[in-house]
Parts: C-alpha cells; sequence; structure tokens
C-alpha cells in the first residue's frame, strides 16, 4: 500500500526511527508520517506477545512506501541497534518499543526488564552517541499508581506504582531527566491514556470485548464493572505524538488522553450498541496491578503541544468496530 504525500505535517525534511514500528501507536504514527516528505525509519522485533500476523499486516499497509525502511531489530540487542545508528543517520527519535500490558508484568518481569529498561537506555545511549535532535518517548497514564486525585496532572507525584510495568515507565522517566541535565538532550515523555482504535492490540479490553461478544462468549469485567478509564482514540494521540516531535522541547513530560473518564460499564454499552449484541458478563474483583480510574488533565499539553482530542467513545467504537468486521471478514 503505497500512502499519498502530504508536505505539511513537520517542517523541514528529517530522517525520522520510529520503534515498535510494527506496534499498534508506531504502525499508525508511521502511516502518518509517510504523508510527509521524511524518511522514516521502523525498528521492531515482531515478538509474540500478541499475534504476529496483525503486526505482519500493520507493516504490510507501509512497507512499500519509498520513504519507509524497516529493520527486525530488538532494542535490547545493544551491538545490532548500535550498528544501526552507525549505519543510518537520525535527526530524531520516537521510542514507542516497549513489553506492554500491566497484568503481564506481574507474570513475566524480565521481559519488561529487558526491553522497558535495558532496551529504552539502549536506545537513548545510541541517541546521545549519534547527536540526534530529540528522542520522544512513550510513557504511560499506568504511573499514577496509586494516586487518587483526579484528574492526573503532570505535576503529581509518581512514586506509588502499583505494577512493574508502571515502574519501568516511571523509570524511563528518570532516566530521560537525567540524560536531558547531564547531557543536554531533548528529551519528550508522553503518558498515553488507554488507547484505542483500528489495528488496535488484541489485548486490550475493547478488543477482547468485542471478540467475545460478537462469538457469543463470556466477558471478565474486574472490580464489579466499577472501573473508569480515560479512553483515548488512535488519531489523537498520533497528533500529539507528532506536536511533540515539532516542538522537541529539551525536557517535558506531557499527558495525553481524552480529557473524559469513562465508566467501563458504558464502554462496553457502546460495544454492544455498535454490534448489536449483548455481552455475557462475569462480574470479578480487582486484579492485582489495575487501577481503579485513569483521567488525564491535558490542560499543559493544550498549552504546549496545541494538543485537542477530538473522537469522542461512540464514533471511536463505531470505527474500530467497522475495521474489526473487515479484518476478520465478518
Amino acid at each position: 500500500m503505497v500512502i499519498e504525500k502530504d508536505r505539511d505535517i513537520i517542517n523541514n525534511k528529517k530522517n525520522i526511527l520510529i520503534t515498535g514500528v510494527a506496534g499498534f501507536i508506531g504502525f499508525h504514527l508511521a502511516k502518518k508520517l509517510i504523508k510527509s516528505n521524511h524518511n522514516i525509519y521502523g525498528l521492531d522485533n515482531l515478538d509474540d506477545y500478541y499475534d504476529v500476523r496483525l503486526k505482519k499486516d500493520r507493516l504490510n499497509q507501509i512497507i512499500n512506501n519509498e520513504n519507509f525502511k524497516f529493520d527486525n531489530i530488538d532494542i535490547s540487542d545493544r551491538q545490532l541497534l548500535g550498528d544501526f545508528f552507525s549505519n543510518n543517520k537520525i535527526d530524531m527519535v520516537v521510542n514507542l518499543a516497549a513489553q506492554p500490558g500491566v497484568r503481564y508484568s506481574i507474570k513475566n518481569p524480565y521481559a519488561y526488564m529487558n526491553s522497558n529498561l535495558v532496551g529504552f537506555l539502549n536506545v537513548i545511549e545510541c541517541c546521545r552517541h549519534n547527536n540526534v535532535e530529540g528522542f520522544i518517548y512513550a510513557s504511560s497514564s499506568s504511573v499514577y499508581g496509586g494516586n487518587t486525585k483526579v484528574p492526573f496532572s503532570t505535576l503529581d507525584s509518581i512514586d506509588n506504582p502499583i505494577s512493574l510495568y508502571a515502574a519501568t515507565k516511571a523509570s524511563n522517566e528518570l532516566i530521560a531527566k537525567t540524560y536531558s541535565h547531564l547531557y543536554d538532550m531533548n528529551t519528550t515523555g508522553l503518558r498515553f491514556f488507554t488507547v484505542y482504535g483500528p489495528w488496535g492490540r488484541p489485548d486490550m479490553a475493547y478488543y477482547k470485548f468485542t471478540h467475545k461478544i460478537f462469538n457469543k462468549m463470556p466477558i471478565n469485567v474486574y472490580n464489579n464493572g466499577n472501573m473508569k478509564r480515560d479512553f483515548t482514540y488512535i488519531d489523537d494521540i498520533v497528533d500529539g505524538i507528532i506536536s511533540a516531535i515539532k516542538n522537541n522541547y529539551p525536557c517535558e513530560i506531557f499527558n495525553l488522553g481524552n480529557n473524559q473518564t469513562e465508566l467501563l460499564n458504558d464502554f462496553i454499552k457502546a460495544i454492544e450498541l455498535e454490534l448489536n449484541m449483548k455481552a455475557k458478563i462475569n462480574y470479578m474483583p480487582l486484579q492485582p496491578g489495575d487501577m481503579k480510574e485513569t483521567f488525564a488533565d491535558i490542560d499543559k499539553s493544550k498549552d504546549m503541544l496545541n494538543f485537542n482530542p477530538k473522537t469522542n467513545l461512540s464514533l471511536g467504537i463505531s470505527k474500530f468496530i467497522s475495521w474489526y468486521k473487515k479484518y476478520y471478514n465478518i
């Protein structure tokens, strides 16, 4: 699939590296940046945390574009990553490669150490030694952990993580801040809030709910449905990342969320309405590592990134369901 050009996304031609390019957010970011006149480099190790076919299908949407180059590299492989930077002049890096999932971090902690800490350090070190102009990286709403004050502000403390995943993301922010201080590097951390949309991750609740409701299977709903999330549509997240690339601040952290918290039960109702089917629900207790509520204060993002999420929940779910039916030939 060759994507039509759009020269108005970011000024001045850049060589932009996206790690985790076959992932949900990385793919959508690459797809939009390919419309520009920039050279887009993508790295991914195509691991099997979820169906590798989906990752390859994402890549197939963008792989044939002349200004896109893909390499199968694991960011935890210091030698391979260093060789890549030596062989390619990179101006900006967007580090989206990470081991995702809160509950999985309790079952398989070493996967998070390798990708989220060793891999992160490898990427930021390569940026330092290769004169990269700016380092944009994915953080998470999970860093707010056990905080009870909402909405979550970037001024709030993040010293109370309740999952290993959250701890790795908070560590990323500290490492980036230290590198900005020591080496005068431009770093921007983006705390994503429950991203959803087409080509999403099958381990995410909205994807699993859709699959199970459609196949008349029961869904597990935790904390008896008394959970709230700031569901944020993928296109709005991508716009926020691109703004962070454009601005390339010296050292900042931003929330990227919809600034509207939704009950999980209302989220399920939106899926039911779009599918015209009723869910069979198993209500379950709160799971270790789960947050009861996420809610983004985005005043700083509005002011400094001109971030303005436009997609409400019903529209976003409708777009996801439409893609889901098409992708699975339903």
